[in-house]
């Protein structure tokens, strides 16, 4: 699930992960890591920030912390476009799992 298909379920801004409250250099300030590497995760389509109204790259907490396991990994010694797609699949594997335990319930709540 790309950043911005995360759900939302708040309006208060200070409240909402999806809120794009946070500078490029902020951002990397927070996650240990340099501008350079959050473009890079970017450019890998990992995460896509939102842009200001001048054209500033601003990033929210989801994709803070997407961009900090990509850190780890790369810290890691993997290789940021393979950190990537491991984040990638990953987040596709949750979402297989959460599909199927919800069919799984509808089922034994049906009787079969």
């Amino acid at each position: 699930m790309a950043a911005e298909d995360h759900p939302n379920t708040t309006t208060d801004p200070l409240e909402d992960d999806d809120y794009p409250a946070y500078t490029m250099g902020r951002a990397a300030e927070i996650i240990g890591t340099t501008p350079a590497f959050l473009r890079a995760v970017g450019d890998a389509r990992l995460i896509t920030p939102l842009r200001s109204a001048g054209g500033h790259r601003r990033y929210s907490r989801y994709q803070l912390r997407i961009a900090a396991r990509a850190r780890e990994l790369v810290d890691q010694g993997t290789p940021i476009e393979a950190a990537c797609r491991i984040i990638i699949l990953e987040d596709q594997l949750e979402e297989a799992r959460r599909i199927n335990e919800r069919l799984r319930g509808a089922e034994s709540r049906s009787g079969r």
